[in-house]
């Protein structure tokens, strides 16, 4: 049997690797030297690594080359600038269906690799340009800690695995397949953690021979009857991504015609626990390398957002500074929000008077709960909430409310008070009744926001950027913090981006808010705070704070996957901030004076 050494003898000089075999040696002697996710590391295999060693992801480019050029993978999928592509039609998958094509499962030091039978695994059709055969499939995870490991992402969102099954051009060799720019088709399914999924199905029986591989190097015999179809479960297989890339190890080579669908696999969370728990690796993916040049491409099933992607940080073509290049964007405007909030310049305005609040005491008024990709929302059923008074000359319905937030070491709120910002901040969306949705994004005041800052409760502080933030008011309310639990639980079921659930449990708008004082705010005329920024909003931001349980905030970020959803502060231009006038005398002050000046005339 060939020397893995004469395999790679050049690779780590970034040279591509000469494989010296005897001429008449079967293909399959080759096969067994392929590794995972690289078809071939070998020598490089034991120079590579993730985490804990000189060559990490950042450093690959010394141990090969290709790692370094331009058609690398893996990649943010960003669905904003994917084209749909009529020739990604159905896949044909043959013996996907049989139960005994899995034969062993081995933990090479950076993952799990399910080994098949030879030649008895194809793919074809997919708008692949040949029949590929499948020789393995292994997987990408996070941590024990629960922190996601797919290795590609989804609008900047990772799952907490990735399944790649391998597959090699037929009648080409591995040497012929690497030099070949699609001689390799890797199939990526993502997977997804669910709260109660099934503990007894081929997930558990897979898993189950993991603690028989938590050595490097071990390998066992699977005998328990097991498909491809099985694991894969109701995934929609007409629904993908495509676009050409490299292998996501050491060597690297750009040979890859990648296939990730868009619908991922739900497996019990307890399940993926079991990866990083009996192999003790963690955090085995490589991170999203650059587009560059490259388009990727949907299948004509696979559903794409409307319009242009845009983002909050620099991921994207159009992260904030760029959003008023946006088609029909409003964004570069001069009532643009957010805004800081200068108080020593704000006035006074006599007509802002109290709020009525209708029907924010329903606990049952919230519909569902979304992940929009860039926040989560909470949409309320319709024409139930009103919001009128407060120096609004109109009755507003209450559309949604959302939340932005920053990261575990940041702040997140959108607007800032004299340049501090706080944890967190809650935007209460209403839509003039009189008007239509269309309408009122045409109308200067044809929206109503109410902006409530979110503090943590003083119980909970730990230090870091949100302790020193203070608000203006003395008395800070703590608000009810088991609905914050309640509304927080449906988090991890919407994980996934434009995932949503429906809101059973009794939570109401006033049980979020508490006891926060609805009487001191701020007021001034803005617009929307993400694309396409209309200038449609009469803005109010309350100055005392809503205090929630640090533990509760920090699931947001974590949940959802992504963090600092908040657009920068804007200028303020010639706008004026107003603020509620200063409460009258209270009746004993004035019965103190009155008693003085009586005392006074009758000295």
């Amino acid at each position: 049997m060939m020397s893995c050494a004469v395999v790679c003898k050049d690779a780590k000089k970034g040279k591509k690797p000469v494989v010296w075999v005897p001429f008449d040696m079967h293909l399959s002697s080759i096969l067994l030297f392929l590794s995972v996710g690289a078809l071939l590391k070998c020598a490089a295999g034991s120079e590579w690594c993730y985490t804990g060693c000189e060559h990490t992801p950042s450093h690959w480019g010394d141990v090969s080359s290709f790692c370094l050029d331009k058609r690398q993978s893996p990649i943010d999928i960003a669905t904003g600038y994917v084209k749909t592509d009529p020739n990604l039609l159905n896949f044909t998958f043959v013996n996907f269906t049989s139960q005994n094509v899995i034969k062993s499962i081995t933990n090479n030091g950076h993952t799990v690799k399910c080994k098949l039978a030879e030649d008895a695994v194809e793919v074809s059709g997919g708008g692949l340009n040949a029949t590929y055969s499948a020789l393995q499939f292994h997987f990408h995870w996070g941590d024990k800690e629960h922190h996601p490991g797919s290795e590609h992402t989804i609008n900047r969102h990772r799952y907490p695995m990735e399944m790649h099954i391998v597959s090699l051009k037929k009648d080409l060799t591995v040497q012929g397949a690497k030099e070949d720019s699609e001689g390799i088709a890797v199939l990526g399914f993502f997977i997804n953690a669910t709260e109660d999924g099934d503990m007894s199905g081929p997930w558990s029986t897979l898993t189950s021979y993991l603690a028989n591989i938590t050595s490097v190097d071990a390998e066992v015999n699977i005998t328990h009857a097991i498909s491809i179809n099985d694991l894969i479960g109701s995934v929609d297989l007409t629904k993908f991504y495509r676009y050409m890339g490299s292998l996501t190890t050491p060597d690297c080579n750009e040979a890859v015609v990648w296939t990730v669908f868009q619908e991922p696999i739900n497996i019990n969370k307890n399940l993926i626990q079991l990866f990083p728990m009996k192999t003790s690796l963690s955090n085995v993916y490589r991170p999203t390398q650059n587009l560059n040049t490259r388009q990727v491409y949907a299948s004509p099933a696979t559903h794409l957002p409307p319009g242009h992607s845009w983002c909050y940080d620099d991921h994207c073509s159009y992260s904030p500074s760029y959003w008023h290049v946006l088609p029909h964007s409003h964004c570069g405007g001069e009532r643009q929000s957010p805004i800081n909030i200068d108080t020593k310049t704000t006035v006074e305005d006599e007509n802002l008077d109290d709020f009525t609040f209708t029907k924010f005491d329903d606990k049952h008024a919230i519909k569902y709960i979304t992940n929009t990709g860039h926040a989560v929302k909470c949409v309320l059923k319709e024409d139930m909430v009103e919001v009128s008074g407060g120096g609004l000359e109109h009755v507003y319905s209450t559309l949604q409310f959302h939340f932005h937030w920053g990261s575990h070491e940041s702040d997140g709120s959108e607007h800032t008070v004299d340049s501090k910002r706080y944890p967190m901040e809650m935007h209460i969306v209403n839509k003039r009744k009189d008007l239509t949705l269309e309408q009122a994004v045409q109308t200067p005041d044809g929206l109503a926001v109410l902006g409530f800052f979110i503090q943590v409760t003083d119980s909970t502080k730990s230090g870091g950027g949100s302790e020193h933030h203070e608000t203006n008011s003395p008395s800070q309310s703590t608000s009810d913090m088991d609905a914050w639990k309640k509304l927080t639980s449906y988090l991890p079921a919407i994980k996934n981006i434009s995932s949503q659930v429906e809101v059973t449990k009794e939570i109401s708008i006033d049980d979020l808010l508490g006891k926060v004082s609805r009487a001191e705010f701020y007021r001034y005329n803005g617009s929307l705070t993400t694309p396409s920024c209309n200038e449609a909003v009469v803005w109010t931001v309350f100055k005392e704070t809503v205090k929630v349980d640090d533990n509760l905030m920090k699931m947001f970020p974590t949940q959802a996957g992504y963090h600092d959803v908040f657009r920068p502060a804007q200028q303020l231009h010639s706008r004026t901030i107003y603020t509620k006038s200063a409460s009258s005398t209270p009746g004993p002050i004035i019965q103190f004076l009155l008693l003085a000046c009586l005392c006074a005339f009758f000295i």
